[in-house]
Parts: structure tokens; sequence; C-alpha cells
């Protein structure tokens, strides 16, 4: 508990929910209910007087329910125009529900040359600080319509690292389909734990969680694990926690001893 009863003086917080979070398991399509359940823990969070940076994925799969598709295409071609079509109608989502609770978004889409790239990465984080100045709710996402790889930062596990980085956030919070690092495999094991609190993420750590830092990822743990030490690095502290948990932004601000913290470097 005492590792997160400072959580709720985090003013600047970057919120990443994957794919999982926001559709349905049984079609893959877009499930409104958990949209809505997300918007209304985000607009509290503004309305208790945080600066919020949300890191969104969902793109392909609102882009597969506006046109009807019975399976996800294959090509990256493909699944460019499909990420096309899902950007414009995942921020009208975005734009409609957070209009609701009277909060403007603005979207801003990058691509890992931009952050890679002094100048840019200026312009970025200077177009950041600019809508939160102005009270705006930033909808980041990976450019697929133009990214040369599948997948540049994995499932936008380091996107989301990144963008933390470059807001100079206090928090970084990841929503996903799991409740967070476990001590051991939970499906070959049926006394696996929740690690509560990560201090550093070392080979260890990487170990337990049974991921190879040396393989190239697109998303699950590895991924997570690197975005938790890129973020810890810069004294940023990081959650991994379940969506699907009632108020589960509210309960990390509150203190809650849930999901797996990884503490921040003290510089």
């Amino acid at each position: 508990m005492e590792h997160r009863i400072h959580l709720n003086e985090a003013k600047r917080i970057v919120v990443k929910v994957g794919s999982s979070s926001l559709t349905h398991e049984t079609t893959g399509h877009i499930n409104l209910r958990r949209v809505e359940h997300f918007v209304r823990q985000i607009s509290d969070l503004k309305n208790s007087g945080k600066e919020v940076i949300v890191v969104s994925s969902g793109a392909q799969a609102v882009g597969i329910s506006a046109i009807h598709l019975e399976e996800r295409p294959t090509t990256l071609p493909e699944k460019q125009a499909i990420a096309a079509i899902g950007q414009a109608s995942l921020m009208m989502l975005y734009q409609k529900l957070f209009h609701e609770y009277n909060h403007l978004v603005g979207q801003v889409l990058l691509t890992k040359d931009i952050l890679d790239d002094d100048e840019r990465y200026r312009n970025a984080k200077n177009t950041m600080e600019a809508l939160l100045k102005l009270g705006v709710i930033p909808i980041v996402n990976e450019n697929d319509t133009v990214a040369t790889d599948e997948i540049e930062f994995g499932d936008n596990d380091r996107l989301s690292a990144m963008v933390a980085v470059l807001a100079n956030a206090d928090l970084l919070i990841l929503l996903s389909d799991i409740d967070g690092l476990y001590d051991k495999d939970p499906k070959s094991f049926a006394d696996a734990k929740i690690v509560e609190v990560v201090h550093e993420v070392d080979d260890f750590i990487y170990e337990m969680a049974g991921v190879s830092k040396s393989k190239l990822g697109t998303g699950g743990m590895l991924t997570k694990l690197m975005a938790a030490e890129m973020v810890n690095n810069a004294s940023i502290d990081m959650i991994i926690a379940n969506s699907k948990t009632p108020y589960i932004l509210q309960k990390i601000q509150d203190g809650d001893v849930i999901g797996t913290i990884f503490k921040a470097k003290e510089m």
C-alpha cells in the first residue's frame, strides 16, 4: 500500500488501452459498453484536475466493423486501409462520447521516425503540451496508414512509454486483458500470484515473465516490461492492470493494491 499512496498526486497521466479492452472477444468488433465505461473513467480523472493522455488501440477493429468484414485482413496494405477507415471512425466515437462529459479530444498520430528525429520529437512534444494547456485530451495512436512495419511499437505498449517520456508524465497505466505481472505462468501453475511491486526491471524479471528481451516482440508481456524499463529510467511510475476491473482507474488513483506497479528510479 505504501508504494501506491502517492499515486493520487500524479498530475499528468498517460493511459494506454489495448484492442482487447475495447472489443468483443467473440467477434473482434468494437464493444461500445466498454468504450463508454473507459471514457467515463477518463472524464472523471480530468474532472478531478488531472491532465490525461490516452494511447488507444482499436482502429483496425473499428474499421473492420465499419465495412462489415467477416475476418481480419492479412496483408499489410489491407491492414493499413482498414486502419485509415478505423482511425476516423474511432475518433468520431471518442469525440461523441467525451462530448457528453463536456471534454474535447484531439487526435495525435505518431510514427517511430517522429520520435527518433530530434526536430520531429520537439514538434510532437510542443503539440502535446499545447493540447494539454488548452484542456484537450490527446488521443494518440501509431499512424498505421503510413507505417512500413506491421506493428512498429508492439501493440502500443512501447508507444505509450515513448509518449509518457515525451510528455514528462508522472504515471503510465497500461490497461489490457491481464491482471498484472505474475511470479510464474498462471496458465501452467494454479498457485501463480500477482507481483504487486517491481523495483527494477532486470534480467530476473524478464526470466520470471518467461520472455526474452533479445527477441523482437509485438505485444504481450515482453513489450510491457520494455515499456516499464523505459519509463522507470525516466523517473515515471507504471502500472499494469486489467481494464475489465470496474472503475479500475479510480481504484488505482485511490491507491488500491491492484495490478503490478513498476517503481520509477529516483534521480
